[in-house]
């Protein structure tokens, strides 16, 4: 009988398991019963877990418990920001119909701010400007502090992710925050896929809204959260019993939450030696495949021993002459996880938006695949993609020469 391959997981930008600290802590609540809402006992100890929970997330990334608003995960978080942020603005200064984001961004950012587009209630839509990005998918800050020099009082806010989810490139927060302070503009940013891989310092950057989720942790799926500050006002997208500071209403997952707390917290704590760790795996991953295909392609920042250009576990290729779900499909059947750098609708492949906006042809980004590396990755790991890959490539240009 022949024996299925081992799985080899390098998609962990997609999801990562879940660490034993977080499994014990969602573990230990699961059979307890209690609202967090309720008065009696049994609701103030699954309170007491709650809050507990947000003091350490608080604790972890340098903000103030009630500045941590808990969430169905990252989609929620950043709809959230945006719509929240958009119409609270726009309601105190009608003026203020613009948002400044980036082309490269998450759809979890980009859909929502479509919506925002189409007028509703009487109201304008938003008017969305996509800032300019380099071929390695950095703003161009430039082209922010000129956008906002031109029309400075328009401007509802700034979104900018923290890191890219599919070439890793990380963006220059800190310059974004000081330029929109200037203009009294507030700042939001995607760190889903930041948050444990890079130092974040909610207080210290500055930003006015910061969105991570659970499960890019090593915690549970369907728990995130919006760092918003108490100063931040926001228009609420769920109503009903006026959970989190009455912007985000609905029974409280405890378990979740707990298990979510001591993701971030382990996450946050190991941060430094995981992306020596990782990094290290990458830069052998980056050589070896770069040895085994001599013409792919590295998409996003040079990898950096300091980790201040690129995520740590995010290895980005374009292989030429090759479909990138083609290819996708042939590592699979080796046992070997990975991720293209395109979205399917309806089973048809799209080329991947954040290549396109690092300005590379439609082959280009159709031809890519993303490898992103985590805390259970191995040397062994990297190993078996180095020797899948050469072999994997042939195939997939041989069928396509057909």
């Amino acid at each position: 009988m022949t024996r299925a391959p081992r799985t080899v997981y390098l998609d962990h930008a997609a999801t990562t398991p879940m660490v034993p600290a977080a499994v014990e802590a969602m573990s230990a609540h699961l059979l307890e019963v209690g609202n967090a809402s309720s008065l009696h006992a049994s609701g103030r100890r699954a309170r007491r877990v709650v809050e507990e929970s947000r003091e350490t997330i608080a604790q972890a990334l340098d903000c103030r418990p009630g500045e941590v608003v808990f969430t169905s995960g990252g989609t929620e978080a950043d709809n959230l920001a945006l719509k929240g942020v958009f119409w609270s603005r726009r309601t105190a200064d009608p003026r203020r119909v613009r948002i400044l984001s980036t082309g490269i961004e998450h759809h979890a950012v980009l859909d929502p701010l479509h919506w925002l587009t189409e007028p509703r209630d009487g109201h304008p839509g938003a008017t969305v400007e996509l800032l300019p990005v380099d071929r390695d998918g950095r703003l161009e800050v430039a082209a922010l502090r000129e956008t906002l020099e031109r029309s400075p009082d328009d401007v509802a806010l700034i979104s900018v992710m923290w890191a890219n989810n599919e070439v890793g490139t990380l963006q220059p927060i800190t310059e974004v925050v000081e330029v929109a302070r200037a203009y009294g503009v507030p700042v939001h940013t995607d760190a889903v896929q930041a948050v444990g891989a890079v130092p974040v310092d909610f207080a210290a950057v500055g930003v006015d809204a910061l969105t991570l989720t659970g499960h890019k942790v090593g915690g549970p799926y369907g728990v995130g959260a919006l760092l918003a500050r108490r100063e931040l006002e926001l228009t609420a997208l769920l109503h009903g019993g006026g959970q989190e500071r009455d912007v985000r209403s609905g029974t409280i997952d405890v378990p979740a939450i707990a298990g979510f707390a001591a993701a971030v917290e382990l996450a946050v704590k190991e941060q430094a030696a995981y992306a020596a760790r990782v990094g290290a795996l990458r830069d052998r991953l980056v050589a070896g495949v770069l040895g085994a295909v001599p013409d792919a392609v590295l998409n996003g920042a040079a990898p950096d021993a300091a980790g201040i250009d690129r995520l740590p576990g995010n290895a980005h290729f374009s292989f030429p002459d090759c479909e990138g779900d083609s290819l996708l499909m042939l590592l699979d059947a080796q046992g070997i996880e990975c991720s293209t750098g395109s979205a399917c609708s309806a089973g048809v492949p799209q080329p991947s938006h954040v290549l396109l906006a690092l300005g590379r042809s439609e082959d280009e980004a159709r031809s890519s695949l993303r490898f992103s590396l985590g805390h259970t990755s191995t040397v062994e790991d990297v190993d078996a993609l180095v020797a899948a890959i050469g072999p994997c490539v042939d195939r997939a240009r041989s069928a396509g020469l057909r």
